[in-house]
């Protein structure tokens, strides 16, 4: 992942945000210890943005779609209330053990539901409405998601989008031989967001880039 804005930038803003909690950082040394891709982790900045997002929001029910190593879960969980519900889902069941051990560790185990498998066959079985949903997973199905994610959020709730800046791949000419699927896929999410007259949205640079959208009918 290539960085959108300058290094110096990066870690001026890192030293300027408050700190991470410890199981937190527990995750974020393990993650890049045991894991092949541990850039997919959220980090101390993002993660801070989406807890303070949560409890903007303070939401009864949120959906993250992609857990990975469980750190953005955490985050999200703390802005739910104590009879609220954030469910998660990955698609690799290997980290099943390990999600459920952080869960555990920090104390959101009664409140973090983990579902293991494919998102598109596992929403419409869940049944909830939610207040916040966070997308963060395969690049490809991105549109099908946001689709999904529509068809189950609240009016006045809202969606989370991650990586919609695709280390600036997103500004490739379109059907660019340089433009792989997956920079594809999210130049037609983020125009299918933005044509959605159902939602108000605001694109915004942080880390790999993030949309914020709020469904308004």
């Amino acid at each position: 992942m290539m960085l959108i804005t300058d290094a110096g930038i990066e870690k001026y803003i890192d030293v300027h945000t408050s700190i991470a909690s410890e199981i937190l950082n527990k995750i974020e040394r393990e993650t890049y210890l045991k894991s092949i891709y541990p850039r997919m982790l959220s980090g101390k900045v993002q993660g801070k943005f989406l807890s303070f997002i949560s409890k903007m929001i303070k939401p009864q029910n949120i959906l993250e779609i992609g857990t990975f190593t469980g750190y953005s879960a955490i985050c999200l969980s703390e802005g739910l209330s104590e009879e609220g519900e954030l469910h998660t889902i990955e698609i690799n069941e290997e980290l099943k053990a390990q999600n459920r051990k952080y869960f555990k560790e920090a104390k959101i185990e009664h409140k973090v539901f983990p579902h293991f498998g494919n998102a598109i066959n596992i929403i419409p079985k869940l049944g909830i409405r939610f207040d916040l949903i966070f997308i963060d997973a395969d690049k490809i199905n991105y549109c099908k998601y946001f689709k999904l994610a529509m068809e189950n959020l609240n009016i006045g709730g809202f969606i989370l989008a991650d990586n919609v800046l695709w280390s600036g791949k997103v500004l490739s000419e379109k059907n660019s031989q340089k433009a792989d699927k997956d920079t594809e896929a999210l130049k037609k999410f983020n125009n299918m967001v933005q044509e959605d007259d159902r939602v108000e949205n605001v694109m915004i640079p942080l880390r790999d880039g993030m949309t914020l959208i709020q469904k308004i009918c």
